[in-house]
């Protein structure tokens, strides 16, 4: 048996609701949150302020091990600047999918990924959080939904926020960037073997909050302290 703290791994496409499940599953269990994807974000984020291409493989892997990163829930900083609004851009977001295809720059990350692993626990939602950076978490899950459903859910998002983005172009968007991670030489997106599929199409979250902590429960994870939803 494991002496590490036990990890539950989310991993799902772009828009399919893991960043929220993984933190309101964080916030009943009192666990622990990872959003590996603000990490990325974060360095798409720092190679665009030094003027790093985001294709110089070599470059940006050299600046991501100096990066100091402070994630807290609701907020990350890195080297002190609070990027917690900046790495949400849409031009950030594309730019981390560019990042993630990096095996340098996956490999640095790693480090600061799998040193999040402390007790009681840890909830990492991403892309390979099931596969690479945790292949032995207790529980994986993986979220998928339809690209229509997570086209408009993205699009509300960006409305919310006063942007101006049309569906149509989200789709095309989230297609593409399906497709370059699926396809990605490096940590491809993928469900592992044994994890959960979960399809949150016409789900509620808090309705895949309470199916994720099922499993969690039948894993005995939760050692009978999850708090109750709301």
């Amino acid at each position: 048996m494991s002496t590490q703290p036990p990890v539950i791994a989310i991993d799902g496409p772009s828009s399919s609701g893991k960043g929220t499940v993984a933190s309101k599953v964080a916030e009943r269990l009192g666990w622990n949150l990872l959003d590996s994807g603000a990490l990325y974000r974060g360095v798409a984020w720092a190679a665009l302020q030094r003027g790093i291409a985001l294709d110089d493989d070599a470059a940006l892997a050299s600046m991501t091990r100096q990066l100091v990163f402070d994630i807290k829930p609701g907020s990350i900083h890195i080297d002190n600047a609070d990027v917690t609004q900046a790495i949400r851009e849409e031009p950030i977001s594309v730019g981390s999918s560019r990042v993630a295809r990096l095996g340098p720059v996956r490999d640095a990350l790693r480090i600061v990924q799998t040193g999040m692993r402390r007790p009681p626990g840890l909830v990492a939602d991403g892309r390979d959080m099931g596969t690479v950076v945790f292949p032995s978490a207790e529980l994986k899950v993986f979220l998928d939904a339809s690209v229509e459903e997570r086209a408009r859910r993205r699009h509300k998002q960006l409305i919310d926020k006063g942007s101006n983005v049309s569906l149509s172009d989200l789709f095309a968007s989230l297609g593409a960037r399906d497709e370059r991670d699926r396809s990605r030489p490096v940590s491809p997106l993928r469900a592992d073997d044994d994890a959960v599929m979960i399809d949150t199409t016409s789900m509620s979250i808090s309705a895949v909050v309470d199916e994720v902590l099922r499993h969690a429960v039948q894993r005995s994870l939760t050692g009978g302290g999850a708090k109750s939803g709301t």
